[in-house]
This record gives structure tokens, sequence and C-alpha cells, in this order.
């Protein structure tokens, strides 16, 4: 199939384009938002093809993936020369976020649509977001595995949070300093626009061997759909400590790390494994194994075929 989307979220898109279609990029002189191309950053594929305006408008395109509200709206009729998504060409929403507001408030852009067809990354977001009588699915992440390159050498524990700052509670930025506190642990901080905070943004693979030189993984996300990077990090064999919310509960089995909603006795486990290295290798194992029989790219690729085909069927 030519499947048409925008460069909005880079690791999931990668895993993304790793399939048998031919993906159509958006692309514009400042690469900006509406436009971003081919990722800088990552390894795609040559089926991945970025299309201008004009090219766009009168590519044969096969169904359309939205990601963001204003794609729904507007930008995809715009760009695809007035072809509306889900009336003229077959459509799916991608919904990469959990919803933000009060409970009886979280309508998603989408709801009450019988022309497409909402797909969440997480159970959790399908059970939060009301869709109405739109159609749901749920394809849970799949990603290319980094491969088991956990040495954990130091004693020290790594959080990777994107725009730590701008998202603030939402990913736990407020929480990283008192369990560094409390363990007596140093916390590493890896993410893009962390410096400020004295984090650093590494290319993903470099990036992907400075975690695993770290002796344990902290997730402190209190409300975000799944991070990628969980399980980028269980994937290279590190042990997990987080916050027992969202869909991290269905993630991180108890032999793959601690998760709770106590500061406390998050603290105290950061502690332990810093100390143990063979308890922390234990639990990186069982957290790689978990992540592969959950999260593998074979399985991802799988389920889009299969949704993709039916949707344009």
């Amino acid at each position: 199939m030519r499947v048409f989307l925008w460069h909005v979220h880079g690791s999931w898109t990668t895993s993304f384009v790793q399939g048998t279609h031919e993906y159509l990029v958006p692309v514009l002189p400042d690469r900006g938002p509406a436009g971003r191309g081919r990722a800088q950053t990552w390894d795609w594929p040559d089926s991945v093809v970025e299309v201008t305006p004009a090219e766009a408008a009168r590519a044969a395109v096969d169904v359309v993936v939205l990601q963001r509200p204003e794609e729904l709206d507007h930008l995809a009729e715009q760009w695809l020369g007035g072809r509306r998504p889900g009336r003229d060409i077959p459509a799916v929403y991608l919904e990469h976020n959990a919803p933000q507001g009060r409970i009886n408030e979280m309508r998603h852009p989408a709801a009450n649509r019988g022309d497409l067809v909402v797909c969440h990354v997480t159970h959790f977001n399908r059970l939060f977001w009301d869709t109405g009588s739109t159609a749901t699915e749920v394809i849970e992440h799949g990603i290319v595995d980094p491969g088991p390159r956990y040495t954990g050498e130091l004693a020290r524990a790594a959080v990777v949070v994107n725009e730590p700052v701008r998202r603030g509670r939402v990913t736990g930025t407020d929480l990283i300093d008192p369990l560094a506190e409390q363990s007596g642990v140093p916390l590493d901080l890896f993410g893009m626009k962390t410096e400020s905070l004295g984090g650093v943004d590494l290319p993903q693979a470099a990036m992907h061997d400075e975690l695993a030189r770290r002796r344990v993984y902290v997730h402190p996300m209190r409300w975000t759909s799944l991070g990628l990077t969980l399980l980028e990090a269980m994937h290279l064999g590190m042990p997990v400590v987080g916050l027992a919310t969202t869909e991290a509960t269905e993630t991180v089995p108890p032999e793959a790390g601690v998760l709770s909603n106590r500061i406390d006795v998050l603290a105290e486990a950061v502690r332990r494994l810093a100390a143990d290295p063979e308890e922390a290798r234990v639990m990186g194992k069982a957290a790689r194994a978990a992540a592969l029989a959950r999260y593998g790219l074979g399985r991802f690729l799988g389920d889009w075929d299969l949704l993709l085909k039916e949707v344009v069927r």
C-alpha cells in the first residue's frame, strides 16, 4: 500500500516504517511540524518517501494515518488536493496520547465518525478516551530491538524525559530530585530539552549505550500513554523502578522491576538495585524477555497490516 502520514512521533514512526509498504511523508523547506520529512537522527528505509504539497495533491494514496486534530480538521485535506480522509480516502486516526482534563470531558476529536477508525497505542488510552460511536482498535507498541546492551557498570539510575520542564508533573519531572535524594543514588537525565535540568540530549544509539551502563531505569511518568523509552530500556536489559500508573502495570511484570505509587518504596528499590548488581542483572534479563514477548516488532507490524487491510477494504 501507499500510506500517507506525517512525521510526528519519531520513535513510533521508526517502527511503523519498517513494514512492507511505501510511506509518503510530508516535507516543507523549514522541516517544521507541518512537514518534517524523513527523520534526521533515525535510520529509515528507502520506502519512506518525502512529498511536497504539490506532489501529495496528485499522489495515489491508499490510506491516511492521522495523528493530530489539525490533520483531521483541515491539514490532510489541504495536502491531498481536497480529498477528505475517511470520506474520500480510507483513514485511521492514531492516538498516541492519554487524554487530558476531567473524566467526563475526555471527548476524542474523532468521536462519532463512521468513516474512520481510532487506533490507540494502549488499552489504557482506549479506556479513558471517549470516542462515542467511532470504531476503535488497540495496537500496542512494537520497537526495533536495540539488543541486550546492559552492563549496569555504573551504580547510577537513568531516566528519559523529553521536554521535562514544559511537561512538568505529567512526566513526573518534580519526582526526579526527590527520588535521587531519598535513594542516595545519582539519577542521570536524558532527553530532548533537558539541558536546563542538567540532562543531556543524545542520538538514539548513543543514548541506548549510556542507558545500558546505568544500573537501573526509572520511569516517573504520572500520565503518559506509555513511554517508548521504557520499552527500549527493557529491551536493553535494564531493571525498572517506576510509578504504577497508566499502562506501566501491564508492561513491567514483578520479576522485571518495582512499581509503586509510594516514593519511599521507589527510592528503596533504586537504592537496593544500585547496591546489588546481580539482582539488577536478573531483573533486567526478565525485563528484556517481557518486552520481547509483548512489544516485538513483528507482532506490531503484523497487527498494523491487518488493520490497514481492513480499513482499505
